[in-house]
């Protein structure tokens, strides 16, 4: 009986020995991992969950580590990250122990979003989001320029519409719809009221949705027109405006290159600061163009890519925007729109020039 007690005693203690030997090698290899993703190139989507897993193949201990664009974002096995908006993401995999490492690296795409043309699709914007007007004739006047007058043109071109005021006004619009650029076309239209030698031309900004939320808080992109880069065009210049005190109407402005002056009162009466504003002074930043067209009581066209710049309306391309620094951006489509008042000038009797829209719409979904 105490033999067969000391040989399965030896037994135990040989499984033991054995166990932990196995143990111990397998702890002195380098990680074995199988990406359950093998293939380095993926895509993913704005707001949808990205998982991916690595499968340790011998079950030793190791370290794990998921990095997105350089941040951890994970310490286990899985990593489930949801991109909040488009763009390229670097995901690196990471697994050590003592005796090695393992690494793997995917690049996930993940795809600016896209709003579908259905057959009930508006070719006019239908969102609006913000009318930022400057000081101008027909500020506080019911139609062109009361607080309400930005939504006039949603669905529609109306008159009147809506006046942006002196350099830098703006307003915000949206479309139902992703409007697609495309290739070698014009893409947009913007109806105005210019006619022959009198352009109050608007500078065109323009929005993909990238976080997909529905709301104009991603990046602007500028629409080059003909002025780009031509002397008198500045980007990033300001004008500040300053509430006059009754029974002085006229508005006086200084802007960011230290010129100053006044947007005259011509034959409007009304105050040509916005009222709605409490503050007694406003800025607006935008692209300044150039004025070498405006002479006396006449502003000739410029040559293309503007709002109210000529009669029976402007066409843009999206295939014109660029960045902040001037560099052209290739955009599959756009679903916001901004347009600005471009010109810092005065037409004497005519008063100040300022962009004025009546529509906006899809060139594509004109029939």
């Amino acid at each position: 009986m105490k033999i067969k007690i000391q040989f399965f005693s030896a037994l135990i203690i040989l499984f033991i020995w054995s166990a932990c030997k196995k143990e111990s090698e397998s702890a002195m290899l380098a990680p074995s991992i199988k990406m359950e993703v093998e293939t380095p190139a993926i895509n993913g989507k704005v707001n949808e969950s990205v998982v991916l897993k690595a499968n340790n193949t011998l079950g030793n201990q190791i370290s794990q580590e998921w990095l997105v664009n350089g941040e951890v974002k994970s310490n286990t096995a899985t990593l489930s990250f949801i991109p909040a908006k488009s763009g390229v993401y670097t995901v690196d995999y990471k697994a050590t122990n003592s005796a090695g490492s393992y690494t793997f690296k995917y690049v996930l795409t993940v795809a600016v979003p896209e709003v579908p043309t259905t057959t009930t699709s508006n070719r006019f914007v239908t969102n609006f989001f913000e009318y930022a007007p400057a000081a101008g004739q027909f500020m506080n006047e019911a139609g062109w320029g009361n607080q309400e007058s930005g939504k006039t043109i949603i669905g529609k071109q109306a008159s009147p519409g809506v006046s942006l005021g002196a350099f830098g006004g703006y307003a915000v619009y949206g479309f139902d719809h992703t409007v697609i650029n495309q290739a070698d076309k014009e893409d947009i239209i913007i109806y105005g009221n210019a006619f022959a030698n009198f352009s109050e031309p608007g500078v065109v900004w323009v929005m993909q949705d990238e976080n997909g939320n529905g709301k104009p808080d991603d990046t602007w992109l500028e629409l080059a027109g003909s002025e780009f880069g031509k002397p008198g065009y500045v980007r990033e210049y300001s004008v500040t405006y300053t509430r006059p005190t009754p029974p002085i109407l006229s508005v006086s402005w200084k802007d960011s290159k230290g010129d100053s002056g006044i947007v005259k009162q011509s034959f409007h009466r009304l105050n040509h600061y916005p009222l709605w504003i409490s503050a007694d002074k406003f800025t607006r930043t935008g692209t300044l163009l150039p004025s070498t067209g405006i002479k006396g009581s006449s502003s000739a066209a410029l040559g293309f890519g503007y709002a109210d710049n000529t009669s029976g309306g402007d066409r843009v391309d999206i295939g014109n925007a660029i960045d902040k620094d001037g560099k052209k951006v290739i955009l599959r489509g756009i679903d916001f729109i901004k347009i600005q008042t471009g010109i810092m000038a005065d037409l004497t009797v005519f008063g100040e020039l300022s962009t004025e829209v009546t529509g906006i719409a899809d060139i594509s979904l004109i029939k």
